[in-house]
């Protein structure tokens, strides 16, 4: 899961982070509004309070590793976890 803000500055990074990914991996990563009531509800779980956050997690929820802010990890860092 990957959490930012579209209407703030590092939303383009995201994005085209986003769009490498899904090149090189043929994987999406879900992509997490922290404004919406789902947002919020995993922010508060994970202990997210900075943008971006890469989240990588089990099938059941458990934390696996977390990436915060910029500059954002590479796509093999991530991609070792999809």
């Amino acid at each position: 899961m990957i959490f930012y803000k579209s209407a703030s500055d590092h939303a383009r990074d995201v994005i085209e982070f986003l769009h490498d990914f899904e090149k090189r991996t043929a994987r999406k990563i879900e992509e997490i509004d922290p404004d919406s009531r789902r947002g919020m509800a995993l922010c508060r779980l994970y202990d997210i309070v900075e943008y971006p956050t890469i989240l990588a997690t089990t099938d059941d929820g458990q934390l696996r590793n977390k990436w915060r802010g910029l500059p954002l990890p590479t796509i093999e860092e991530v991609s070792y976890y999809v």
